[in-house]
């Protein structure tokens, strides 16, 4: 009598037919994170600097301006260093910063309610996880590093 191969379900549902690459899942993570913060955040303080000057927010003490303009370094250049993959750790530390600062002094480390800083915390979670994971092996780090060989 011939054995029938039984497929377990869990198995299916363990999803092990999709390739895992962590390469590929920190170029998602960056290009994720970076483009969003880059175009949803970054660039509107960019164009509307002069309106947003005076009102922004000054947590560190340095007056609105200046804490704009470390605003738009982070969210804008350091942003676009992450989804390129270049100066990856730097770039995300620096976004780590910001959001840091963004959750802990602006938003006094509160969730939700009306003022919450829940936004900054997620983002606050992924960059320090490419913080401490690196780019991976999908970023011009990389690609700069062999050509440099």
């Amino acid at each position: 009598m011939a054995r029938v191969h039984s497929t377990h379900p869990m198995k299916f549902l363990q999803l092990g037919f999709i390739p895992s690459s962590a390469g590929v899942a920190l170029l998602v993570l960056r290009l994720w994170l970076g483009l969003t913060i880059l175009l949803n955040h970054g660039l509107a303080k960019l164009t509307g600097f002069g309106e947003m000057a005076g009102e922004f927010p000054d947590p560190l003490h340095i007056g609105s301006t200046g804490s704009l303009a470390l605003a738009v370094l982070a969210e804008v250049v350091a942003a676009a260093f992450l989804a390129l993959g270049l100066c990856t750790r730097f770039a995300a530390l620096v976004l780590v910063i910001e959001l840091g600062v963004a959750f802990c002094f602006v938003h006094g480390c509160v969730l939700s309610g009306a003022h919450g800083g829940e936004l900054a915390f997620i983002y606050l979670a992924g960059f320090v996880t490419l913080f401490l994971a690196g780019g991976g092996c999908c970023t011009l780090d990389s690609k700069l590093a062999v050509s440099a060989k």
